[in-house]
């Protein structure tokens, strides 16, 4: 004989009904079924506000009642042929009139009592059951109908019963055998105890019920029908892209389910497992699908963890005091009151000094806990013995299980490093020394985040994902939009590496998806979005909390770089071309980098000094490997480098900054880059980066422009400069009476650091430097003489934007 439950979800309306009857006569073909029903999808809910509203003075629960009406009438219509409508339709209306006057009763007394609530939500199946019989019957399969109310006996605690298995195997073995047949219909969920009061087995009861069935009569199987194809490794609704997990075992499947684990009720396992009895999770709407067999042993694989879940809607008791240490007892009476209580313990931990000892339960049982703890130990209270207890709400355990985990070290440092590299703070740790599940206390905003960090790690081997957020979408941040879309798939076949750009802002609109922006028309996408500013775009990231989140500035404004601190503390990693972050107080330059330590996080920003070169990181290697840094000499301006290579007094000099300007090579405001003030800012970047404590006011400038050139707006600027024509002549003049360049040069020597226009004789290092290019000399204890040179483009959109790029790979 073989089991086979169906879930709301299965039962829902006539079309999926239609589709059990289908699936159960293929099933009585091989052998005697058993099929239990759960009540039609939602109605179990339904009847609860029913009795809620009654219970509360709404009168409004008269028109609840008549749309269950309708739905099961409906139902009923849909399912059997006129001909044979009227016995049914008249049980359906008999049982609802009864429900009637039940709700009747609670609405006059104004009281919903358990045992009141446990009969009122027994309609459900009931009802669902007597109408998937006579249809049945109408397709000639001859069932027989059995009430459990009459089979299973349990005791008194109504909305949880506790089975009575020895009563309860007699009844149903009885059953069977006075009433042969090849099909029972039993109705899920529903027992009774002694007194033939109607109880309940518990939400979600009904997978137990077909437990208990299985049990009594042996089965070869037990089969659970919903509407997925068997058991994930993680929620679906969390995760993208869960697998499939084709065998668990009992111990494993009880784990996942007491977790939050939402296939299958978590009582459901017990009784099949000690008869050995193989349960199959199936898909109803795919049932041709293999499922989930859960049996005494998994089958050994390659993933370690079989699966991960969440219980939300926990709150964690703190019980501490120096008063507790080395006292017998304690615990004792700790769980004594909660059980006094009836408060469920669903985690416990301690420390090993027996300073603390916490517990896990149910946020609705909070506030009762918390007044029964205090009353209970209010003379060690009283005394300083023992703190008051401490609750924390909004949190959620979090289990990562697998049989295979046992005696397998790195487990518990991976599932840690993971949650820790996302700034995902655990408050409570607990592992049973079975070894099988790692449960941890989160915050339950965090939830989501987390089950996808360990998700990753621990089955998505394919890839790894990055979330990115881009701020700026001028020339740079286009560059690198489309670098990102032409490298996609190449990242992923070489490095197994996924970016997912789920954010582009620009100074008036922000687009957001978090299954990925299309970035062949992210600019049509970004113009449709609504408009926003720069805070609510990071509040939205913030918000958002997704995993492996990158924040990626790509524009030149200081409102964007103030940001920057926000991110680093929820363990976002920033990845900076604007160069005000780092450049500005070095208080504030300290306090960006120390949030990146603290936060275990990234802070990244290659692109500050000299475009895509790797400047930046070959001085932390540096650094890094034990060398110490004693002098730099740099030509850092890509456009500074360009306007002196093509300007030979025979075109104006506005002219070739104006070209610079126009070939993407200078800042915004061109002044920055004329007046020096970004070379400075590159400068100092590199002697912080070297360990020196540097602001901008201890470097020393020697400007070549007119002080009027800096008066008024870029346009003035302009004008400006063509009035003073003839003093970049005279400059240029003078260097090649020298025979020597102009070349704007940066040093650093000795903790002092300066930048300004000089004229480089032919053997210089610098003089064979053309079109856009940087130069930059380090030398150090290792290179002292001759000096570890770095030298290309400086300047330039593209060669910025890959320069970004390679840094958001190095997040990753």
């Amino acid at each position: 004989m073989q089991v086979l439950k169906f879930g709301g979800s299965s039962v829902a309306n006539a079309a999926n009904i239609s589709k059990v009857v289908a699936i159960v006569a293929k099933a009585i073909e091989k052998e005697p079924t058993i099929l239990v029903v759960s009540a039609l999808g939602g109605v179990t809910d339904q009847l609860i506000e029913i009795g809620v509203l009654a219970s509360t003075g709404q009168e409004s629960y008269k028109a609840y009642i008549q749309t269950l009406e309708d739905k099961h009438l409906t139902a009923v219509r849909d399912l059997l042929p006129i001909q044979h409508q009227s016995a049914t339709l008249s049980w359906v209306k008999q049982q609802l009139n009864e429900l009637e006057r039940v709700c009747d009763g609670i609405f006059l007394l104004g009281e919903l009592s358990a045992r009141i609530k446990d009969r009122l939500v027994s309609y459900g199946e009931l009802l669902s059951s007597y109408i998937i019989t006579a249809k049945l019957k109408d397709c000639a399969l001859e069932p027989v109908w059995a009430d459990t109310r009459q089979l299973i006996l349990t005791n008194d605690l109504y909305g949880n019963a506790l089975v009575d298995f020895h009563h309860t195997n007699a009844a149903i073995q009885a059953f069977i055998k006075k009433n042969p047949a090849q099909l029972y219909v039993a109705p899920g969920f529903i027992a009774a105890n002694e007194k033939q009061y109607t109880t309940t087995l518990g939400r979600g009861g009904s997978d137990y019920t077909g437990a208990i069935f299985a049990a009594a009569v042996q089965a070869s199987t037990l089969e659970i029908w919903t509407d997925v194809t068997g058991m994930m490794t993680a929620d679906p609704r969390l995760v993208l892209h869960p697998k499939p997990i084709d065998a668990i075992s009992y111990q494993e499947a009880m784990e996942l389910s007491h977790f939050g684990a939402k296939i299958i009720y978590p009582p459901t396992i017990q009784p099949v497992m000690k008869q050995n009895i193989p349960v199959w999770v199936k898909n109803t709407f795919e049932p041709d699908a293999a499922g989930t067999v859960i049996q005494q042993h998994s089958v050994a694989n390659s993933d370690i963890v079989r699966g991960i879940s969440s219980i939300n809607n926990i709150a964690l008791l703190s019980l501490e005091g120096s008063g507790m240490v080395g006292i017998p007892g304690f615990s004792k009476r700790l769980f004594e009151v909660l059980a006094l209580r009836n408060i469920n313990v669903i985690l416990i931990t301690q420390s090993s000094s027996e300073h603390s000892i916490c517990v896990a339960i149910n946020e609705a049982d909070a506030d009762l806990a918390q007044q029964s703890i205090d009353a209970y130990f209010a003379y060690e209270i009283e005394n300083g013995k023992v703190n008051p207890v401490i609750v924390e709400k909004d949190l959620s355990i979090l289990a990562v299980v697998g049989e295979q985990m046992k005696s397998h070290p790195g487990i518990s440092g991976k599932m840690f490093g993971g949650l820790g590299r996302n700034g995902i703070n655990v408050r409570a740790i607990a592992q049973g020394s079975s070894e099988k599940n790692i449960s941890a206390v989160i915050a339950a905003a965090d939830v989501k985040k987390a089950i996808n960090v360990l998700h990753e790690d621990f089955f998505e081997t394919t890839y790894k994902q990055l979330n990115v957020f881009i701020a700026g979408a001028g020339n740079v941040g286009g560059k690198l939009i489309s670098q990102l879309h032409q490298q996609m798939q190449y990242l992923k076949d070489h490095m197994r590496l996924q970016i997912q750009v789920v954010g582009i802002a620009n100074s008036k609109r922000a687009v957001l998806d978090d299954a990925g922006i299309d970035l062949a028309n992210w600019s049509t996408s970004l113009q449709q979005a609504p408009e926003t500013n720069i805070q609510a775009f990071v509040d939205a990231i913030i918000q958002k909390n997704l995993r492996n989140s990158v924040f990626v500035d790509v524009t030149a404004n200081e409102t964007v770089a103030s940001v920057y601190a926000q991110l680093l503390s929820k363990s976002i990693a920033v990845v900076a071309c604007n160069k005000i972050a780092c450049s500005a107080a070095y208080a504030n330059y300290k306090k960006l980098k120390s949030l990146a330590r603290t936060f275990n996080t990234q802070f990244l920003f290659e692109t500050n000094v000299g475009a895509g070169l790797p400047v930046i990181g070959t001085l932390n290697d540096l650094l890094r490997s034990g060398d110490k840094v004693n002098k730099i000499q740099a030509v850092l301006s890509g456009t500074l480098n360009f306007v002196f290579n093509h300007y030979d007094g025979s075109i104006p000099f506005a002219q070739v900054v104006k070209r610079a300007q126009d070939e993407g090579y200078t800042e915004p405001d061109p002044r920055l880059d004329l007046g020096g003030t970004d070379v400075m800012r590159k400068i100092m970047i590199l002697a912080r980066e070297a360990g020196e404590q540097m602001e901008m006011a201890d470097i020393t400038n020697e400007s070549f422009l007119p002080a009027s050139c800096f008066e008024g707006s870029v346009a003035d600027f302009y004008a400006e400069m063509e009035k003073q024509e003839a003093h970049f002549k005279q400059l240029y003049e003078a260097a090649k009476a020298n025979h020597a360049k102009l070349k704007f040069v940066a040093v650093y020597d000795k903790g002092v650091a300066k930048v300004g226009l000089e004229h480089i004789p032919a053997d210089s290092d610098f003089y064979h430097l053309y079109g856009k290019d940087n130069l930059v000399l380090f030398y150090t204890e290792r290179y002292p003489e001759q000096p570890l040179v770095i030298k290309g483009a400086g300047a330039g959109a593209e060669v910025t934007a890959s320069g970004v790029f390679a840094d958001i790979i190095r997040v990753a």
